[in-house]
């Protein structure tokens, strides 16, 4: 009976070792497990985080593919613009080419024309009614000088030359007065000088004791003390002193100018 007891114990003691070592073997591999499966997360998120990198890269390359596609495009539509650019400059280079052949055709052309017109108009100055002499023989003068510059253009100087011909036509239609002096009986007199279109030419004294007429057929001065109040009506006028009125004044002769 003892000694069964004995075995039983054995038995059962080596039963606990038998079960016992069993169940330490599983919590050692589940610890492996685990931290194997930890590693593979870990690697797994590395590789998601590097496949979410190259997924964002390949998105922007793929954003600026298409930004650099839209930008051919507008090169391409900007380049066929330039093209047709070029084409009119060119059919507008060859314009360009003719009107210059052409005004260098009329360039030499017209200065011996404008020269002329000069003469002409500086006789006819010294031949006109002598009012502002002084001031019309320098305009005359200037146009001289001005055809000789280089650096005047012929359409500016065409300017200036048809210019100086608008005032003088102008003169024929306009009345003015200024001062000026004159030698009147063998003196320097200061006068109010009086000009009505071309048709008449006068002058009077400050004072208004003497008075002159131009003749323009005889080409000289004439006394016109007659016309004294006339003269003096004429001159206010003139200054815009008194409304317009009718004055009776001496004038030349259509045959005279």
């Amino acid at each position: 009976m003892k000694r069964f007891h004995r075995l039983t114990t054995k038995i059962l003691i080596g039963g606990v070792i038998l079960i016992t070592l069993p169940m330490m073997v599983p919590a050692e591999t589940l610890s492996q497990v685990l931290n194997g499966q930890t590693e593979r997360t870990l690697l797994a998120q590395e590789s998601q985080q590097r496949i979410d990198k190259v997924v964002e890269q390949t998105r922007k390359m793929e954003d600026r593919y298409r930004a650099a596609l839209k930008e051919i495009d507008g090169l391409k539509i900007y380049n066929q613009l330039l093209e047709l650019q070029i084409e009119n400059q060119a059919r507008v280079k060859v314009d360009l080419e003719q009107s210059i052949l052409v005004a260098s055709q009329i360039n030499r052309n017209i200065v011996p024309v404008l020269v002329g017109m000069i003469d002409a108009l500086d006789q006819f100055v010294q031949m006109d009614v002598p009012f502002l002499m002084e001031e019309r023989t320098n305009r005359v003068n200037s146009l001289d000088e001005l055809m000789q510059r280089e650096d005047v253009t012929v359409a500016e100087k065409f300017r200036k030359v048809t210019e100086a011909y608008q005032i003088e036509n102008d003169y024929g239609k306009t009345i003015e007065t200024y001062k000026d002096t004159l030698e009147v009986d063998g003196k320097t007199l200061e006068l109010d000088f009086l000009r009505i279109g071309r048709v008449s030419f006068l002058y009077q004294s400050v004072d208004g004791d003497v008075s002159g007429v131009w003749n323009q057929k005889t080409r000289s001065w004439e006394n016109a003390d007659d016309n004294r109040n006339g003269i003096k009506a004429g001159l206010k006028i003139a200054k815009k002193q008194v409304a317009p009125d009718l004055v009776i004044l001496p004038v030349d002769s259509a045959e005279a100018i």
